[in-house]
């Protein structure tokens, strides 16, 4: 395993400015996303002048910004505005509103307008073909497939995102990503089905200084952790 073979493209997940700047420093991050339950966590306020101090610290690469409407008449509302905020803007529309109510008509027509898109929180292949007929010949769009949601049901999540590779192949301007993702691990198995993108937390990220690291190497320093944590406690028998 190394970071330079992968074929797949690093995202990064969150709504801290701080910690997105970190990673925009590395040049193998290629894109980011976010989504209100992030901004929440980080104590965004101001969606609109977070999101366009965003954009202006990161004008060169893709971001992903997702409505927080229901309705899908105020839904599309905000994607035409948040869609003006730069032209490196991908908005997020959710598979469907809280009413399970299919937004796929709302994608088609956005999509067919020009407006690029990241189509989220699919967890079906019947979600990702009917998204895929809906963006087909349209705008660059993304399909975030939630992997890890998936596994967190004990479902293994590798044999759908490779036959969602399969479906969205016809449609050139269109990539696959592995969003959600629990573990490092999930990176090289993002890269192994042919995913075109997976999108991941800092804390994930921070964890690709550890490829290709020794596990005996690893392993001694673990029991040096406990062993000094132990120490530090001051615990006694």
């Amino acid at each position: 395993m190394s970071i330079e073979a992968l074929k797949v493209k690093l995202f990064a997940d969150g709504a801290d400015k701080a910690g997105m700047l970190e990673m925009y420093a590395k040049p193998y991050i290629k894109g980011f996303t976010t989504n209100p339950t992030l901004m929440r966590k980080a104590g965004i306020q101001d969606y609109e002048a977070f999101a366009r101090d965003i954009v202006a610290a990161i004008p060169d690469r893709p971001i992903s910004l997702e409505v927080f409407a229901d309705d899908f008449s105020e839904m599309e509302r905000q994607a035409r505005l948040i869609a003006r905020w730069g032209e490196n803007v991908y908005v997020k529309i959710p598979i469907t509103n809280t009413r399970s109510e299919a937004s796929e008509g709302l994608v088609q027509r956005l999509s067919h307008e020009g407006v690029k898109l990241n189509v989220t929180a699919l967890m079906t292949l019947t979600q990702v073909r009917s998204t895929a007929a809906a963006i087909h010949g349209g705008a660059p769009a993304c399909v975030s497939v939630f992997a890890g949601r998936v596994a967190d049901t004990g479902i293994d999540p590798m044999p759908m995102m490779k036959e969602a590779v399969g479906i969205l192949s016809e449609n050139p301007v269109a990539e696959l990503i592995w969003a959600s993702p629990r573990e490092l691990l999930n990176v090289f198995q993002a890269d192994a089905v042919g995913c075109h993108i997976i999108t991941a937390t800092n804390d994930i990220l921070k964890k690709l200084v550890l490829v290709d690291k020794g596990l005996t190497e690893y392993s001694l320093e673990t029991v040096k952790m406990f062993h000094g944590d132990a120490l530090a406690s001051g615990f006694r028998l």
